[in-house]
């Protein structure tokens, strides 16, 4: 059996694994305030171009959008994001458990626009009964997107556009922002979404860590005792090294970066061999994640050896299920897949 079904199936990248094993025996102090933490930070920061920013730690992608949305969250507001975004369909309904609602918006492959976002807001703010409703207090975008698409530099300078003129913060979900950037479809830099961006994370579960995202705060916007927060809501690591250790692997000699090529790298040869056999595609993905139309008869005998994700049904006898490729996607996956996939 063969795995594409995500990004974070195997463990972490051996460079990672390898200074966790270094330091392993190390004395240090806990919940995030050893040296390897501040080095890590330290190192984001250049990465970022932004000596200001405030970094944090935490240890997982769900766990950072419940923590970092209801603390900068009052308690009458919401947070706006897409209807297909994580926060929106596959965190078990984290955000509204903190008593934040989901403020859903249209989307086109996974991404809001700025026209659809202002109409929104402005017809939010022209209804006599909005002191009734749930206030629009943050905007919440995936990069890349739950279906494997970029925002363009443009496209992320507008939105925050809008955020700015109802002065309501742009928070970018980076669970897997490491192959968006990479992607060769990218125009954005991670100094340009430190830039346009009031907070975001850069995901390390599923680009080469074994747990753990980097919450960044651009604007000197960091919510006042955050650690407490992060505490009260059950997401502070005791063990903070594993993180600092494994993000400061991850930015030492550009690792993040190089892992995020390869699985572009990937992908492309996986898109190369469905078009090659006639697989037809969901939408256009310029990143890690493929989505492919599959009758479910090929379905059915592809899964006996090969592991793939359920996404949606289009119609009764079809289902679009998703490809992932990651730092631990070897050439040889990708032979025995093409060996395994038919001619349609």
């Amino acid at each position: 059996m063969i795995s594409f079904e995500s990004d974070y199936i195997a463990g972490a990248h051996p460079k990672v694994l390898e200074r966790l094993c270094e330091t392993n025996l190390e004395a240090l102090p806990g919940y995030g305030t050893d040296h390897y933490c501040e080095q890590a930070k330290e190192k984001i920061r250049k990465a970022l171009d932004c000596p200001e920013a405030q970094v944090e730690f935490l240890v997982g992608g769900t766990q950072t959008n419940a923590v970092v949305i209801s603390s900068m969250l009052k308690d009458y507001e919401g947070v706006v994001a897409a209807v297909t975004g994580h926060v929106s369909v596959h965190e078990a309904g984290a955000i509204e458990y903190t008593g934040h609602k989901v403020l859903g918006l249209p989307q086109k492959d996974g991404k809001i626009s700025a026209a659809e976002l202002n109409s929104y807001l402005e017809t939010f703010y022209s209804d006599d009964n909005y002191e009734h409703m749930v206030f629009p207090g943050m905007v919440y975008i995936s990069y890349p997107t739950e279906y494997g698409t970029l925002y363009s530099r443009q496209e992320l300078e507008e939105i925050a556009a809008v955020c700015r003129k109802y002065q309501i913060p742009l928070y970018l979900d980076g669970a897997r922002l490491g192959y968006g950037l990479m992607s060769p479809a990218a125009d954005l830099t991670l100094p340009d979404i430190a830039r346009i961006c009031d907070v975001f994370y850069i995901g390390g579960t599923k680009v080469g860590a074994l747990c753990g995202e980097a919450v960044v705060f651009t604007k000197g916007n960091m919510p006042a005792h955050f650690i407490t927060s992060v505490k009260k809501r059950g997401a502070l690591l005791a063990k903070g090294r594993l993180t600092g250790v494994q993000f400061d692997a991850l930015f030492t000699d550009g690792l993040y970066f190089e892992i995020g090529a390869h699985a572009i790298r990937m992908a492309e040869q996986l898109k190369r061999i469905f078009r090659e056999k006639g697989y037809r595609f969901y939408l256009e993905s310029p990143t890690n994640q493929q989505f492919l139309i599959l009758k479910d008869t090929e379905l059915e005998r592809l899964q006996e050896q090969v592991a793939v994700s359920w996404w949606e049904k289009p119609d009764e006898d079809h289902t679009v299920v998703r490809f992932a490729t990651s730092w631990s996607t070897t050439e040889e996956d990708i032979q025995k897949l093409e060996e395994i996939l038919i001619q349609q």
